[in-house]
This record gives structure tokens, C-alpha cells and sequence, in this order.
């Protein structure tokens, strides 16, 4: 008995696991399955920023310390069940914005990438970060939520192939027939039979068995099991300098911090919604957890990796039941097992994942009935967040479009009670971001 209580109290004291209210089991269930469901960075990262002349071997290495150290930041400070990596979309600005298009060296943009996570350690610090949440009002966070619930379901049948680009239509329905959407049909099919009968571990068994099936048709590609990890001195600590104090470094810095700065807060606030962790509003531990993001990204720079974010994908680890930092500790174990047993994980093709990231897109809708429809102060800028996160395939552009529209139309109907000055402030910084 004294044992048990020593482990319980340990638990508790490290990821702020609650005995009676939460199932080791679960969270370790929860924890695979959010890494699964996100270990496609494993494979894409070193894909998308090779593009841009870094090697590929090192960037994986990278790809993975990074998600270890930002993670394990997240389990054991925060103690929230929310998992970091090089964020996509902040990978893609890096290779073909930063470097390809606008013409700089890697090195540039790793530089960059360093700045930005130094300036957020100190936002952090400074608390404006937390700030900038607490001013979004709670139509708008629940809203976040579903928002995310559609664009990780749009990504997921993206992924599968499902939903293909169309000149025409910009997406239409694609071909169904065709070997990966038959797969990613199959898993979805068998996920959601598992879901209705509330089998432990649903989604994670969905995803092994979705893996499984792809084997005969030849979709899923046996790898191997171990390798040593690839070097990291090709990109370790490989920064720019001489560029620091320019016109063109400080665009990037700045573009770097905002995309990374409300992509994360709407992760966090979606999730927390879905997960019943919001407390008057407010996130717990909220500053723990943006410092997870601040030291990864400051330590992915010096590793060698682009910016790293929490991932919208923790909401399937959720969902699963996962509400510690325990959940976020067995992530932090399977990236740091990644490393050695890459070839296994990588041969989980990205198909296998896209049923639990669509079912996960129905789970992420439910704070939608938080919201009083019937208000339309309320329920128009909810609706233009919501929406516009999908089809803007961004995060942040749909909380600052929802956040501008809930100020505008109080404020045009004489409800000036509902917006605090920094609300005010808010929307007049992001009106300005998309006039100059």
C-alpha cells in the first residue's frame, strides 16, 4: 500500500498525473498514439528543409532532439499532454520562403530561427504571451477547437488522398479507387468500429492494423528496425552572424514569431477546450507551456532544425484520454526510441494516420456546443474563425480574422463593455499586419 501511494504521489509530482480521475494505461495508450499520429515529421522534415541545401541524415537527427527536449519540457513543467516538433508550414517558410525564394542560406535562416526562440523565452518571461490568450474571449477560444477539428480532418483526407487539388474547384473528391484511399477507407472504417464498441486503445490499434493491411497492397514498406543515427555536424550550430542586424533578418524574425506564436496558442486552447481543461478560460500552466515551445525552437536552432511548435495532432492523444504530462513523457520516449528505430517507425506509411487525424476532426467539434448561436456578437466571428482555419490552411489567420470581427462588430453595436483594451489593441496590431 505505501508503495503505491509513493508511485501515485511520484506520478503526480512529475506530470501532475491525477490518481482516481486518470489511468496510467491511458496515458501511455494516448501518448503512442499521438506519436504515431504525428511522427510524419520524422520522415518530411528532413524532406522539406533538404530542399533548402541542408543534409538530410542530420536534420533528422535534429527533427528528433528537438521534439525529445521540447517535449520533456512539456511533460515535466507544464505537466500537459501536449507534444512538440519542428512545425510544419514553419518548415515549408523556412526551405522555400526564406531560403529559395527570397534567396539566403540556411545558415540564414537557422539563425533566424534562433532569434525567434530567444525573443520568445523572453516573452514568455514577461508574460505577454499569456497575456495575448487571456484577451481572447471564450466564444472564440471554444471556437479555435472546432476550427482545428476541420482543418486536421481536412489534412488527414488530404494525406490519404481523399481530397485532391483541382484547378477548377480548388479541391475536389479524388480517386477513390485508387490503392491509398482504399487503405485510408479501410482504417477509417475499422477505427470507427472500435471507437463505437469503446475498445481500449482504439486508434492506435486502427492505426497498427490500418499499417497491417497496407503490407499486400503494397503501400506499407517493411524498412528494417534499427540504425544508428545519422551525424549532426553537417548543421550543428551552423548560424549567419554577419546578417543579424538587417532589414530582410528582421522580416523574417518577425514572420517567424507570428505564425509560431498564435499557431500555438490556438493548439493550445483548441485541445485544452476538447480535453476539459480550460479553468474560468484560462488554460493551466499556460506559461510552462509556452516556454516547452521557446526552448525547443532556441534548441532546434542549435541542433539544426527549423521552428518547433506544439502539434495540433496532441489532440488524438486527447481524445484517447490523455490529460498528464505522462502522455507528453511516452511521446518524448517514442521520438527519443525514434532515433534508433527509425527505419521501423518510418515504415508506418502516412496513410495509416489519416483515420484517426479525420475522427479526431469530429472529436475537436464538440466545444461548438459552447457556443450561443444565438448571439450573433458571438457566433458570426466564432463562425469566421472556424471556417476560416480550413480554408486559409492556417491556424493563426483564423484566430486573428475571428479575433478583428468580434472586436468590429461589438463595437459597431454598442458593446463596448465586452472588449478589454487589449482586445482593442489586438485587432488593431493584426489589421495593420495584413494593410502593410
Amino acid at each position: 500500500m505505501r508503495l503505491y501511494k509513493d508511485k501515485a504521489f511520484c506520478l503526480q509530482k512529475l506530470f501532475g498525473f491525477e490518481v482516481g480521475k486518470m489511468n496510467v494505461r491511458t496515458e501511455i495508450l494516448a501518448g503512442i498514439t499521438t506519436f504515431l499520429t504525428m511522427s510524419y515529421i520524422l520522415a518530411v522534415n528532413p524532406e522539406v528543409l533538404g530542399q533548402a541545401g541542408m543534409d538530410k541524415g542530420a536534420v533528422f537527427t535534429a527533427t528528433a532532439l528537438s521534439s525529445v527536449v521540447a517535449t520533456l519540457v512539456m511533460a515535466l513543467w507544464a505537466k500537459l499532454p501536449f507534444a512538440l516538433a519542428p512545425g510544419m508550414g514553419l518548415n515549408a517558410f523556412f526551405a522555400f520562403t526564406v531560403c529559395l525564394a527570397m534567396g539566403n542560406s540556411w545558415q540564414f535562416a537557422l539563425t533566424a530561427v534562433l532569434i525567434e526562440g530567444i525573443l520568445f523565452i523572453v516573452l514568455t518571461l514577461t508574460n505577454l504571451r499569456e497575456a495575448i490568450v487571456n484577451a481572447i474571449p471564450m466564444s472564440l477560444k471554444n471556437a479555435i477547437g472546432a476550427g482545428i477539428g476541420l482543418f486536421i480532418a481536412f489534412i488527414g483526407l488530404q494525406n490519404a488522398g481523399i481530397v485532391t487539388h483541382n484547378d477548377a474547384t480548388l479541391v475536389s473528391l479524388g480517386n477513390i479507387t485508387s490503392r491509398s484511399p482504399l487503405l485510408a477507407l479501410a482504417g477509417l472504417a475499422i477505427t470507427s468500429v472500435l471507437l463505437v464498441k469503446n475498445v481500449k486503445g482504439a486508434m492506435l490499434i486502427g492505426i497498427v492494423l490500418t499499417t497491417i493491411i497496407g503490407i499486400p497492397m503494397g503501400i506499407t514498406q517493411y524498412k528494417g528496425i534499427m540504425s544508428l543515427p545519422p551525424s549532426l555536424s553537417p548543421v550543428f550550430c551552423q548560424f549567419d552572424f554577419e546578417n543579424v542586424f538587417t532589414g530582410k533578418m528582421a522580416i523574417t524574425v518577425f514572420t517567424l514569431l507570428f505564425i509560431d506564436m498564435f499557431d500555438t496558442i490556438g493548439t493550445l486552447v483548441g485541445v485544452s477546450a476538447k480535453a476539459g481543461m480550460l479553468q474560468n478560460g484560462k488554460i493551466p500552466r499556460v506559461k510552462e507551456a509556452f516556454m516547452a515551445d521557446a526552448i525547443g525552437t532556441t534548441f532546434g536552432a542549435l541542433v539544426g532544425t527549423s521552428t518547433v511548435s506544439t502539434y495540433v495532432e496532441s489532440a488524438s492523444g486527447v481524445a484517447q484520454g490523455g490529460r498528464s504530462g505522462l502522455t507528453s513523457f511516452v511521446v518524448a520516449l517514442c521520438f527519443m526510441a525514434a532515433i534508433l528505430f527509425s527505419p521501423l517507425f518510418l515504415s508506418i506509411p502516412g496513410v495509416a494516420t489519416s483515420p484517426v487525424l479525420v475522427l479526431v476532426g469530429l472529436f475537436m467539434l464538440a466545444p461548438i456546443k459552447e457556443i450561443d448561436l444565438d448571439d450573433f456578437s458571438e457566433s458570426i466571428p466564432a463562425f469566421i474563425c472556424i471556417i476560416t482555419i480550413p480554408m486559409a490552411y492556417s491556424i493563426s489567420d483564423g484566430i486573428v480574422l475571428g479575433l478583428i470581427s468580434y472586436v468590429l462588430i461589438n463595437l459597431f453595436c454598442g458593446k463596448r463593455r465586452k472588449l478589454s483594451v487589449a482586445m482593442y489593441l489586438l485587432a488593431l496590431f493584426f489589421t495593420l499586419k495584413y494593410l502593410i
